[in-house]
């Protein structure tokens, strides 16, 4: 914990579901932290209470349109108020020493990135930052000494169990999978999932995005790209294995045989929670894992013809370049397709492996240069599913 006085901090994207669970964990913890700000892209009402709540010193919400009703809903709070994505980046820059980054999607890079650049401690919770930016973002934080701490539970589980110290001991990384919904279906039935079939998680509660993700095992696929590159690990070092029960949240594998896993019920406050007091720990209000309740724990091999999110995102990640930021905005948009019914379920990674097809790797130097694959990825996306429309 700070030394000295409450630590400060931001959350960035308070209203979704890390950043609801991020303020859970506030509001049972109030003496240990102040607010300095809170942010949202349109959500006024959620982000005004929780703000009037943990009396937030700056709220910001993305949308312009939405600024005149945050600006009503806070009269008389005292608490500073600005709209549109440079005022999120703002958040960001103030003198937060921990910063959530919880912003779902590429909307996220910009001010994640201003909060590395300040050096402040970053739980990053975004894959995309890693993704799409990584290059960009890990020259950020050598450049200015951040931290990040990964909220992911898969990879706060392996960032609580690897030997920093001594990185070349490790042989791999295993990432745990749920499997997602549709773990047991056929093709056939795939084919005609819905929206509402796809977002209902077995084991976790996560936003629409998230869910088609987990659904798809895309986010498995962002998630092997990030842990390459968060822990300096080539591709065949990271492993994937599916574990219904999302009890051991992921493992890692030493040169001499032993492999360390983190285990616990699955609520996303203890990850969560590990960052926040990190390099202390503070108590969450999340069940108590008992391994004879739970009885059996069972693990088997990922399903690359069923999944081949998980194939393209190693492509991907070997491709290198802009190939991992062309793969998210293409199924970025695939997935708003299929929740919009527009396109199937199976059709979201044929849709990302025809625009990957038909973009190369180009080179990532800059956040601009991860905007420009991003934009190009997105329209091209949008021409395949019209034409598959049209077919």
């Amino acid at each position: 914990m700070a030394v000295g006085g409450p630590r400060r901090v931001t959350i960035l994207g308070s209203t979704g579901s890390v950043g609801r669970s991020t303020v859970d964990l506030l509001s049972r913890n109030r003496e240990a932290f102040q607010v300095v700000g809170l942010t949202a892209n349109r959500n006024v009402e959620s982000l005004a209470a929780q703000a009037r709540d943990l009396r937030a010193e700056f709220a910001a919400v993305a949308d312009p349109q939405c600024y005149a009703d945050l600006k009503a809903a806070l009269s008389g709070s005292g608490i500073e108020v600005a709209a549109g994505t440079e005022a999120v980046v703002e958040a960001s820059r103030r003198g937060a020493d921990w910063v959530m980054a919880a912003i779902v999607g590429a909307c996220g890079l910009a001010p994640t990135l201003a909060a590395v650049q300040r050096g402040a401690t970053v739980a990053l919770a975004n894959k995309e930052c890693l993704v799409c930016a990584g290059s960009v973002m890990m020259d950020a934080v050598r450049q200015s000494g951040a931290t990040l701490l990964p909220v992911d539970s898969e990879h706060n589980a392996i960032f609580q169990v690897l030997d920093r110290d001594r990185p070349h001991r490790v042989a791999r990384i295993v990432l745990t999978a749920s499997g997602g919904p549709f773990r047991d279906w056929d093709m056939g039935a795939m084919a005609a999932a819905t929206p509402a079939q796809a977002v209902a998680h077995p084991t976790w509660s996560m936003g629409a995005k998230i869910s088609i993700d987990s659904a798809t095992m895309m986010n498995k696929g962002l998630e092997i790209i990030e842990a390459s590159i968060l822990f300096s690990v080539s591709e065949p070092q990271v492993a994937v294995v599916v574990h219904p029960q999302s009890i051991v949240h992921s493992l890692v594998e030493y040169v001499d045989g032993s492999v360390l896993a983190q285990l616990g019920s699955p609520d996303m406050r203890t990850p969560i929670a590990y960052t926040l007091a990190w390099p202390d720990r503070i108590e969450t209000p999340t069940e108590r894992l008992d391994l004879t309740q739970v009885a059996r724990l069972d693990f088997e091999p990922p399903d690359d013809i069923r999944f081949p999110a998980l194939r393209l995102a190693r492509e991907a990640l070997l491709a290198g370049g802009s190939a991992p930021a062309v793969l998210n905005a293409a199924n970025e948009v695939a997935v708003q397709a299929f929740l919009d019914q527009r396109i199937g379920f199976l059709d979201i990674a044929r849709t990302v492996e025809e625009v990957l097809a038909e973009v190369g790797d180009g080179r990532i130097a800059s956040l601009e240069d991860v905007t420009a694959a991003d934009i190009d990825a997105r329209r091209r996306a949008e021409a395949v599913i019209d034409r598959r429309q049209a077919a």
